[in-house]
């Protein structure tokens, strides 16, 4: 390593330390280095996402993928839109959601000869997606739906509709 890599290397360590100790005294977290570097809100807006959303720097963001005003969009996410993804206004996207719009089933089993499935997606305003949940393509959920964590969605969702389990089903609950 030359001497003025080396340099930098240790301007960067410095830079990190000081960025994730005021992250700690501000607000109790430790988040991932491009999250102390880069503005989540400005992420979004380079996406195109709708005003007021937010974006943590480790969420995967594939094909077309379009997102209202309002959300979150939680670390760990994954945003497929290779069939076509449209999400709605004030909804919350949580930690690790996986939303699907194709699939690689049909590629894999045909040894490459036949094509990936598409299906898009369509999550509507007002919507919550809990923890480590995946919306498989094809889907649409309603507004105001909330999707329970760790919950695998095949089926649509109504409006305002609680859902969870593997598979999910409708919950019961007041």
């Amino acid at each position: 390593m030359k001497k003025s890599d080396s340099e930098l290397l240790e301007q960067l360590k410095f830079l990190y330390e000081s960025l994730d100790q005021e992250m700690q005294e501000k607000f109790q977290r430790h988040v991932s280095i491009g999250d102390l570097v880069l503005d989540r809100w400005e992420r979004a807006r380079r996406y195109g996402f709708g005003e007021g959303t937010s974006c943590y720097d480790n969420v995967l963001v594939l094909g077309e993928v379009k997102v209202g005003k309002n959300c979150w969009i939680g670390p760990g996410v994954i945003l497929d839109g290779s069939g076509g993804l449209e999400i709605g206004d004030n909804c919350s996207i949580s930690a690790g959601v996986h939303i699907y719009t194709h699939d690689s089933v049909k590629w894999a089993n045909s040894m490459g000869e036949m094509p990936y499935d598409r299906e898009s997606v369509k999550i509507g305003s007002g919507v919550y997606l809990g923890p480590q949940s995946i919306i498989c393509k094809g889907i649409s959920i309603a507004n105001k739906a909330v999707v329970g964590a760790l919950s695998l969605v095949r089926e649509d969702v109504q409006e305002g509709q609680r859902v969870g389990g593997v598979p999910a089903k409708v919950l019961n609950l007041p």
